[in-house]
């Protein structure tokens, strides 16, 4: 097979000759072509070749995949002879979000972690790019556009190189990599290490600038199952979002890592751990506390004013570096029926993506009582929904990160697309070694794709094949779900689920037979725990 192109798309050259054989003279031509969207493609059939032309970043790969799925194990130009085949993406902007010491992809290391926030990494220092290189390959493969990282940055897991060779990886395989900050908190730029840019490091040396925390550091939102109060330590400083010495050196610190690094995009928040109460961030925000709550806090651990305070400069200092990248702006939570930021968010700017995250009981009013022309006039454009369940941080002896959350994914990539929201985020820690994990991976990237898709499709295409046919599929999802239901199940039940799941997977082998077996183990795991 000859291949034009491979020189500029070598993953996607690697991928053809991995997946498909053809004859010697056979020939594909691989172009980008900037016309299309990012991540569109279009495969055709010309006189010599067969032509995949994609959208910037990602098109080219994300139609190769396309013509390995088409091709079957041999090329044959004759599966397009009735005319092109494209696609582009329904929902722009599809990405999981990560925490570095919890996100577990590489399974054999040691040093695994489950939940948090201010955790140290414990995994050995190549644990870091081990987990993330096979997070971008389940990414690329899947048409998932980006991946936030919080704790991009750490000297324990390899620091500048590590974090360059991520990203060199993942543009390869056409995976933005978005590195998670907070204006003032979080580790600033560099989140963990003896470093200019970190932000314990800097107060150290500037101490008149850390805040003057209104409330002890933490915070607590309904739908958690448990208060999250944070021991003080290197992690949880915070700087005054009012001193102009903040900014400047924030500023100066995104600029760096924007030219760094081969980034995909920031991921900007104001920090959700507490709020400066310093007399110039009080004058700031408003004299009184009616004001307050009229245009600035949402709770008591974030301001929208200290954001639209401070965001703009971030912004333009990071696109003046490097125009291409996706800057995400965090509006905290729970917030998008309410006027509460409405007059901070005005002062944000047009071409951020604006991310309001929701969690279970606020996304049961957004997408009933949202509507999408009211999201067509905010002020800030465009916007996407973050998921802040399904993940780490609900469910106490069930989590909800391993649960079957593929239905939920799919509702909200569906009703976001109806509300006229352009993207959807939600937790990509878990590996997909679990089949409940994969099954809910791959309907956030399937239903963000196409968000037309009906379940009924997705499980033919998608689930099927996965665990041996359709009444096998279907028999799995109703096992899942009645384990995630609300109600614990008794011992009896347990047993009787657990031991149709392994005569599922005796009857099965290789990757279909382990997913059973990971069904049967989440239930042994809750007979050996009494639960």
């Amino acid at each position: 097979m000859i291949i034009d192109g491979e020189d500029r798309h070598p993953h996607a050259a690697r991928r053809l000759r991995d997946s498909v054989t053809a004859n010697a003279q056979s020939r594909v031509r691989l172009q980008l072509d900037e016309g299309l969207k990012e991540g569109a493609y279009v495969i055709a059939a010309e006189a010599d070749a067969i032509v995949v032309r994609g959208g910037p970043f990602s098109g080219v790969i994300y139609g190769v995949e396309e013509l390995i799925e088409r091709a079957g194990a041999h090329l044959d130009p004759a599966a397009f002879s009735n005319g092109p085949v494209s696609g582009e993406p329904g929902l722009a902007y599809r990405t999981f979000w990560t925490w570095d010491h919890s996100t577990n992809w590489e399974l054999s290391q040691i040093g695994q972690q489950e939940i948090g926030v201010f955790n140290p990494f414990q995994k050995p220092p190549k644990g870091f790019l081990d987990d993330y290189r096979r997070l971008v390959d389940f990414c690329s493969k899947n048409r998932i556009a980006a991946i936030v990282v919080y704790g991009f940055l750490r000297d324990s897991h390899g620091g500048i190189e590590a974090a360059q060779e991520l990203c060199r990886y993942a543009n390869e395989r056409g995976v933005r990599i978005i590195p998670g900050i907070a204006i003032g908190a979080y580790g600033g730029v560099y989140w963990e290490g003896k470093h200019r840019y970190n932000l314990s490091t800097w107060l150290k040396q500037n101490p008149q600038h850390a805040a003057t925390m209104e409330k002890d550091v933490g915070f607590q939102l309904a739908d958690l199952a448990f208060p999250l109060n944070f021991p003080h330590s290197d992690y949880t400083v915070s700087a005054c979002p009012s001193a102009p010495e903040v900014i400047d050196w924030m500023e100066e610190a995104v600029s760096w890592l924007a030219e760094t690094f081969e980034i995909g995009g920031i991921n900007i928040e104001s920090g959700d751990y507490g709020v400066c109460g310093c007399e110039r961030c009080r004058l700031r925000r408003g004299n009184d506390d009616e004001a307050r709550r009229r245009v600035d806090d949402h709770g008591d651990s974030w301001s929208h004013t200290d954001m639209a305070a401070n965001f703009p400069r971030l912004y333009n200092a990071a696109k003046a570096k490097r125009p291409d990248l996706w800057i995400y702006c965090e509006m905290q939570w729970d917030n998008l029926l309410e006027p509460v930021a409405s007059e901070a968010q005005k002062a944000l700017p047009p071409g951020a993506i604006y991310q309001h995250t929701a969690n279970r009981s606020y996304w049961r009013r957004l997408r009933t009582e949202l509507d999408p022309a009211y999201v067509s006039t905010l002020p800030t454009q465009p916007n996407v929904l973050r998921c802040q369940f399904a993940c780490q941080w609900n469910g106490d002896e069930r989590t909800e990160r391993y649960a079957l959350n593929a239905k939920t994914f799919a509702d909200m990539a569906t009703r976001g697309k109806q509300l006229n929201m352009e993207g959807l985020t939600v937790w990509g820690e878990p590996s997909d070694y679990f089949a409940t994990v994969e099954i809910s991976y791959l309907a956030f990237a399937r239903f963000c794709w196409n968000p037309e898709l009906t379940w009924a499709e997705f499980m033919q295409r998608d689930v099927a094949p996965l665990l041996g046919g359709a009444e096998a599929a279907e028999r799995f999802v109703a096992l899942a779900e009645e384990l995630d239901g609300a109600q614990a199940l008794p011992a009896q039940r347990l047993g009787e689920i657990q031991k149709e799941a392994l005569a599922q997977a005796v009857a099965r082998e290789g990757r279909i037979a382990r997913r059973w077996m990971t069904l049967a183990d989440q239930v042994g795991r809750r007979l050996h725990m009494g639960r």
